[in-house]
């Protein structure tokens, strides 16, 4: 078998497993329905925020919280910042405000979000008194931009959710609070400002759509996992986790999947609910998200000796198994797919450039509907969920528009190919940094989707 042979053979097997895994979770997807609530005066509600150089940010989020969530305490943990992030969280604590300040300097602090919440978990546990209930103490992460949804504590609170024993954290739905700013970049021209908004509103898709189906359908495996805005955990789940010294989250760059998957590890379940959301800021800048989800995948793949305790785990059906298999290989699987994928494209090319009555004579014999078949099949893999974010999340948007955003989709799809070889390269290089994402403090207009009540956004670049 010749290379291209086997390159063909690989891009229609990877091709196959591909569309049957959308079609398991498109599935699901539609067929939820919103989860109960419950009383959230039986848990005791903590919100963690990990901040470094926030300041444009943070002040109008403890405000947020402030209106919404009076009875929580918040812990804001200033990760050596240089602007004002620690006056900004001073003065409402100087107001009589349940927020408290904890402090990380040179050359302890910036050495990760998982150690940043670490000493938050540390400092809440000396807050607490020694008989605290810490079945009923919850902590929330959200991000320095972050906006839970109003409701959010009354659906954690919910019999699906913490009000089951056997649940340990529970993720919410994240979408961008800035997929509606009409003039993301005022100071750049209209195709920038097309682009930035475009970019934006892929996000929110590809949160709402796709990653939101895949944690829908791991309740079926019992394999939903966290991530690093509107996570919720049991302070007695991350005891159990605890490494010793007060550190139950990791030093991974997906610190978030690392601590989910020990939740499950040590027996609990995670939960994941889209009827409580959280906003974050989407990226426009496109070098950035590149930068993001590079720090993504190479936490993934940090991850992969957790392998092989999730195959000798009881906690762990088969299915389960296969799940965290597959999320975890992902990055692998598209370094190899860059391959399988590019070896016939270029055969294909240097065959039509110096043998071009044999691609004429391929094309006519059944070639051309076969490079057709492929090409339909892989764009509506990533297309069809324009189509189903506006039937789902945005039903204000045209059908025209809905099935644009779903093609663009699919290209903005084939960037993960790009993440995957640069996550590869740091990982054969020992690169371990952690990139910190900018934000501006420019005011955003509330979705029109959102609840009545929530305060105005801030806008990220």
């Amino acid at each position: 078998m010749t290379l291209l042979d086997l390159s063909v053979s690989l891009s229609f097997v990877l091709g196959v497993g591909f569309l049957a895994y959308v079609a398991v979770i498109v599935r699901t997807f539609l067929r939820a329905r919103p989860d109960a609530t419950g009383d959230p005066a039986r848990f005791d509600w903590h919100f963690l925020i990990p901040c470094r150089d926030e300041e444009a940010v943070i002040g109008t989020t403890l405000d947020y919280l402030d209106r919404h969530f009076p009875e929580a305490h918040v812990w804001v943990v200033d990760d050596h910042s240089e602007d004002r992030t620690a006056e900004e969280v001073r003065a409402r604590a100087d107001a009589g405000r349940p927020v408290h300040l904890v402090s990380r300097r040179l050359p302890r602090a910036r050495t990760g979000k998982g150690d940043a919440l670490n000493a938050a978990y540390r400092a809440l546990e000396a807050w607490l008194p020694g008989d605290a209930d810490a079945d009923r103490v919850v902590l929330t992460v959200v991000d320095a931009d972050g906006r839970p949804s109003p409701g959010m504590l009354e659906v954690f609170a919910g019999p699906s959710f913490f009000a089951d024993p056997d649940i340990g954290a529970v993720q919410a739905e994240v979408r961008m609070s800035n997929r509606d700013v009409a003039v993301p970049l005022p100071h750049r021209g209209r195709l920038a400002n097309r682009f930035a908004r475009l970019l934006a509103r892929l996000q929110d898709i590809e949160f709402r759509g796709p990653i939101s189906a895949i944690q829908i359908t791991r309740r079926l495996t019992r394999t939903v996992n966290v991530g690093g805005n509107g996570q919720a955990n049991r302070l007695s789940a991350l005891r159990s986790i605890d490494r010793g010294g007060g550190e139950p989250w990791g030093r991974a760059l997906l610190e978030d999947f690392e601590l989910g998957l020990r939740m499950m590890l040590a027996g609990w379940r995670n939960g994941y609910t889209t009827t409580a959301w959280v906003d974050q800021e989407a990226l426009w800048n496109v070098r950035q998200l590149i930068t993001q989800r590079v720090r993504w995948a190479q936490g993934s793949m940090q991850c992969a000796p957790y392998l092989r305790r999730v195959w000798r785990s009881r906690e762990f059906s088969t299915l389960g198994f296969l799940e965290v298999l597959y999320f975890m290989v992902q990055p692998w699987l598209q370094v190899v797919g860059l391959v399988v994928y590019t070896v016939p494209i270029a055969a294909f090319a240097y065959n039509a450039v110096f043998y071009p009555a044999f691609v004429l004579a391929f094309l006519r014999q059944g070639g051309a509907v076969l490079i057709a078949f492929y090409l339909v099949v892989g764009v509506a893999e990533f297309a069809l969920w324009g189509p189903l974010y506006r039937r789902r999340s945005e039903p204000g948007i045209s059908r025209r528009a809905a099935l644009g955003y779903g093609l663009a989709l699919a290209v903005y799809a084939a960037t993960t190919y790009l993440v995957a070889i640069r996550a590869f390269w740091r990982i054969v290089r020992r690169q371990g940094s952690w990139h910190k994402t900018a934000r501006t403090a420019e005011p955003l207009p509330v979705p029109a989707a959102q609840q009545a009540g929530t305060a105005p956004e801030a806008a990220a670049v």
